[in-house]
């Protein structure tokens, strides 16, 4: 969760610095032209992303906590696939305009949360 949350304020920060030269015009092209205006949509669209799937993601997180299933190496696995499948989502999503392979990156995180979800469905933890 933290990985995901700190991919998170990158994102703000680019977002910020995609910014600057249409609100304070710092690197703004000598036309004043916002030279980042093409990748700010990108950028704002990748932000708001962060906060759809992934909710799924931290709600799995502190459920296998709340279970006392936090350390399972599987679901640990499955966490690490989901941010590894964000970053990379991100980077697709930002950089290029290829909506397969966008998709198919996200296929990464849906199938990292379900994975998540239907592990512990299948393998509760005993509780006394």
């Amino acid at each position: 969760m933290l990985a995901h949350d700190a991919l998170t304020k990158l994102l703000h920060a680019a977002i910020t610095w995609a910014w600057e030269p249409a609100v304070w015009n710092l690197g703004a092209a000598k036309d004043g032209t916002n030279p980042l205006a093409n990748i700010e949509p990108r950028v704002s669209a990748n932000l708001s992303n962060q906060f759809e799937w992934p909710l799924f993601f931290y709600v799995a997180c502190l459920l296998a906590i709340f279970l006392g299933m936090g350390g399972n190496t599987i679901l640990i696995s499955l966490a690490w696939l989901f941010v590894v499948g964000r970053v990379l989502h991100s980077a697709v999503q930002i950089f290029t305009t290829n909506i397969r392979l966008r998709g198919l990156v996200f296929t990464l995180n849906f199938v990292a949360v379900i994975g998540m979800w239907l592990y512990m469905a299948y393998h509760p933890p005993v509780l006394s």
